[in-house]
């Protein structure tokens, strides 16, 4: 009887996002004060340092001459060269857009940069190592927390390098498609915009699914404590035919954080001048509860990350006929160091 792996089946028929999110809830709910305590301390530095970035980088890229401002300015001014020398039109608006978050994003990672190799990564071990059996054991020992931050941080690191992986692909995509229509002679101006909205749509699904596979990736070195690019060929296979649900059990948490971050601004950073100094301690006393909330929402996210892994933890197939449901199951070969698919029968 053959077996055809390409026709894998969708598990989320089984497991719909609905319930994920229930139960990632529920996980959170069940043990709230072990994580709005131990959790969400280890990862409020981490929290600020992300608020107070969004604030120190300016929101365009000659706002002011401080030195955040210098590093925006540096930035912006070597991806623009990076894009004129690859033949990108200069008057497109989206690519002038693109260079600017882009910049923006790269002077906020590098002041976090020191918070997220420690303090997040932490705080993630502390959840990933209290759900990580059948029945939360908490609190976790500190040692076991301590032994899955190696691999944490090196998938962190490969999970960088498939980050501007993937940002390369969408650039050389819209490079090609730029210098194609060029050649034939349609770099009209309506092409242009038309093509524009089409690279936004396409960059921001490649982005999307880069940063799926990572957050899945992570988690599943924290499981599994192997760390590295085998983590994230890992994610690849075990997030076949599931990325809409990643979608969608991700969007609330993601949503959340952004309005924490849109809040810190317009409660803290907008009006940060222009108050005295019996108001400076109410807003830093506020700035310091939204750091909270967000490191309530990392954490948060943290869980629903995990409650995911779990689904995806085993997958369901049919043979060619799609008569027969097998179980396929993803684990590492210690002698060879490789990738193997256990199949079973589920159902005679």
């Amino acid at each position: 009887m053959a077996l055809s792996l390409p026709s894998m089946e969708d598990n989320n028929q089984r497991i719909p996002p609905c319930k994920i999110i229930r139960r990632s809830i529920y996980t959170f709910l069940q043990n709230y004060q072990y994580f709005t305590t131990t959790s969400a301390l280890l990862a409020f530095p981490f929290s600020a340092s992300i608020l107070l970035s969004q604030t120190l980088v300016p929101s365009s890229s000659s706002s002011s001459s401080s030195s955040s401002s210098s590093l925006l300015q540096a930035i912006y001014s070597r991806l623009e060269a990076l894009f004129e020398a690859a033949g990108f039109p200069r008057s497109s608006g989206f690519l002038s857009l693109l260079n600017l978050k882009l910049s923006q994003t790269i002077a906020a990672n590098i002041f976090t940069l020191p918070f997220t190799l420690t303090f997040l990564l932490i705080a993630k071990a502390s959840v990933i190592q209290a759900l990580n059996h059948h029945k939360p054991c908490l609190p976790p020992s500190f040692s076991s927390v301590v032994s899955i931050f190696s691999p944490l941080l090196l998938t962190y690191i490969w999970n960088s390098f498939l980050i501007i992986s993937a940002n390369a692909s969408a650039f050389c995509l819209l490079f090609l498609t730029f210098n194609v229509l060029e050649g034939l002679r349609y770099s009209t101006p309506t092409c242009f915009f038309f093509l524009s909205a089409s690279g936004a749509v396409l960059y921001s699904i490649i982005l999307a699914n880069t940063l799926i596979i990572c957050n899945l990736s992570s988690v599943l070195s924290g499981y599994e404590k192997s760390g590295g690019y085998i983590a994230i060929l890992k994610a690849c296979i075990m997030i076949r035919g599931r990325a809409s649900t990643a979608l969608t059990i991700t969007l609330p948490v993601n949503l959340a954080m952004a309005g924490a971050e849109a809040l810190f601004q317009y409660r803290i950073a907008r009006s940060y001048f222009h108050v005295n100094e019996k108001s400076n301690l109410f807003a830093s006393l506020e700035a310091m509860l939204i750091a909270y909330l967000y490191s309530i929402l990392v954490v948060l996210d943290t869980v629903t990350n995990c409650q995911f892994y779990k689904s995806c933890k085993t997958s369901c197939c049919i043979d060619q006929d799609g008569k027969y449901p097998y179980r396929i199951e993803i684990a590492e070969e210690d002698n060879g160091g490789y990738l193997s698919l256990k199949v079973s029968q589920e159902f005679p």
